[in-house]
């Protein structure tokens, strides 16, 4: 069974169910259920031309009709192209622009919308045709399911194109054959232990976003496992749900990147209520880098709702492989490595520190590569291989690793260095084990030191004034022909007078050197990806363009 249609006629023969949550609303309904609707809708595509080779765009926050439409898409042998919500956004305008320039790059043949937003998506002449989510599945409840012409069983067709985060870069369309996406959702379903019977996945993440559409949704939707499907506003409105569910469906699996987690453990702190946890074992932490702090603070206060603190899950994952790359054996829970920052910021080895050490960093232990996949750690430059604890460009290949970016060929050929995906991560091994340093494009160089800005960010979010997790650094070209330091956050109402001086005196204790300036933005301004992800280069291009929304005058140079 080598695509997603034939996993989908075996995953209705379990009788398991998908639950919609809808705010504190919750429906009920088996997969068998959700397939029947999915054909008729895809009988409906069929009738307005689509087939095998086209590409179906869809646009829509988590409801039933859009996962029933999302399936219809694979059932008609179509292509799905999942767009982004208008979240953190600068304005709709941008929203706009970024939605026609995806559908204009995936080249679709039809555009769905949800009715919410179709005053945000008006058609232009030159546009594909495009029809309401709601009308479609209104049009397909008369269809006749006998009508359903079966598309060609081709694993090598193209399932999904799912558009990278564009956190440094430019966002290019991945391509993802059934071949790989299945080798990659097996993988992960055996190195997780997945058992069908058994285990309730629960997710909120967005459809659009590769953890959300292929790791929480698809899974269950091809191996028949229970799914609570909520929304990413159904969280973002009231974090305690997420833990709520995982409470009264007895969840066992479920995922969020970093900031999730923390707020996931201010509201179970906050509860009043003593909720049942014990039943979770996969709590998987990935999409953002993992702050180890941040994780024995939700440890801490799970610990009286019964979470296990082997369930804690560190992995690493990307479009780029459809989901995901490497993930730890079930149960580890949290495991770090402390090493001598200077060691790495000056020679680039990962030389182990003793505890209680100044100008030493902890690093997440991420696993093995998930069956299927090698990873190697290599001189970014020469592509030589590097030895353990020597950090490098991490590069990956193997079975469920993508073709190559839609129709940008300049961007696939730089993608791939004989055969090895480069990652652009920054990593280096550990008894084979990957620990993730930071992105190649990111690092700041300071005085000869390679600075990581996760670092200077995670310092300056203990100030009193500034909002963790809304802090960008990057470098600039400074005085003499050498990178400066740029600090941009956001602080959380009028800054005092000594915000920006306090906020300098921070990042200057990680990187030995005051940053050339610091600037305090209105809350809710810095650019963010629609997965939440900073957006360091696009800040930097605003900044050097003063296209920043200043809260108050940037401190001058130091």
């Amino acid at each position: 069974m080598d695509t997603l249609l034939e996993r989908f006629e075996t995953a209705i023969t379990t009788g398991h169910t998908v639950t919609f949550v809808d705010g504190d609303d919750h429906t009920t309904v088996p997969w068998s259920e959700v397939f029947a609707d999915a054909r008729r809708v895809a009988v409906a595509l069929q009738a307005h031309g689509v087939g095998p080779g086209d590409r179906v765009a869809v646009l829509g926050p988590t409801t039933r009709n859009l996962v029933t439409t999302m399936q219809a898409v694979w059932q008609a042998g179509a292509t799905l192209v999942c767009l982004p919500l208008p979240m953190r956004l600068a304005s709709i305008e941008e929203f706009v622009d970024q939605t026609r320039s995806r559908v204009a790059k995936a080249d679709a043949r039809l555009v769905i919308v949800d009715p919410q937003l179709a005053e945000f998506v008006v058609p232009q002449p030159d546009d594909p045709p495009q029809m309401g989510l709601d009308a479609l599945v209104d049009e397909a409840v008369g269809a006749d399911p006998g009508a359903w012409v079966r598309p060609p069983a081709d694993p090598d067709s193209l399932a999904i194109i799912q558009f990278t985060s564009g956190s440094t870069s430019e966002p290019k369309g991945v391509t993802l054959p059934h071949r790989v996406i299945l080798a990659n959702l097996d993988a992960a379903a055996e190195v997780t232990s997945l058992d069908v019977d058994n285990d309730v996945i629960i997710s909120w993440l967005p459809l659009y976003h590769d953890m959300g559409l292929v790791g929480l949704l698809m899974l269950p939707m091809i191996s028949g496992a229970r799914l609570v499907l909520g929304a990413p506003q159904d969280f973002t409105a009231r974090p305690s749900r997420w833990m709520q569910w995982i409470h009264d469906y007895k969840g066992t699996a479920t995922a969020g990147p970093n900031f999730a987690w923390a707020l996931a453990a201010r509201s179970l702190n906050r509860s009043k209520e003593t909720l049942d946890l014990s039943s979770l074992r996969v709590a998987l932490n990935g999409a953002e880098p993992i702050d180890p702090k941040a994780v024995r603070s939700l440890l801490e206060a799970g610990e009286r709702h019964g979470m296990q603190p082997g369930s804690v899950f560190p992995a690493f994952g990307m479009a780029e492989v459809a989901i995901a790359g490497t993930f730890p054996e079930p149960g580890q829970g949290l495991r770090t490595d402390l090493v001598d920052l200077g060691a790495i910021e000056a020679d680039r080895h990962a030389t182990p520190a003793e505890p209680g050490v100044e100008n030493s960093r902890e690093f997440v232990i991420l696993g093995r590569p998930v069956p299927g996949l090698e990873m190697r750690i290599v001189d970014p430059t020469s592509g030589g291989d590097l030895a353990e604890r020597e950090v490098g460009e991490l590069e990956i290949r193997g079975t469920s690793v993508t073709p190559g970016y839609f129709r940008n060929p300049e961007a696939t050929e730089a993608m791939f260095r004989d055969g090895w995906l480069r990652t652009g991560d920054l990593a280096y091994l550990l008894d084979g084990e990957l620990v993730l340093c930071g992105r190649i494009k990111d690092v700041i160089i300071v005085g000869g030191r390679n600075i990581f800005p996760e670092d200077v960010e995670r310092a300056v979010a203990t100030v009193e004034g500034i909002r963790p997790g809304n802090i960008i650094a990057f470098g600039v070209d400074g005085r003499r022909g050498q990178e400066a330091m740029v600090v941009v956050a956001e602080a959380k109402a009028e800054p005092s007078g000594d915000l920006h001086q306090q906020v300098r005196e921070v990042a200057r204790g990680v990187s030995g050197l005051p940053p050339s300036e610091v600037v305090l933005v209105v809350a809710g301004t810095l650019p963010k990806t629609s997965s939440g992800k900073l957006q360091r280069s696009l800040c930097r291009e605003r900044y050097l363009n003063d296209e920043l929304q200043l809260l108050a005058a940037p401190a001058g140079d130091a």
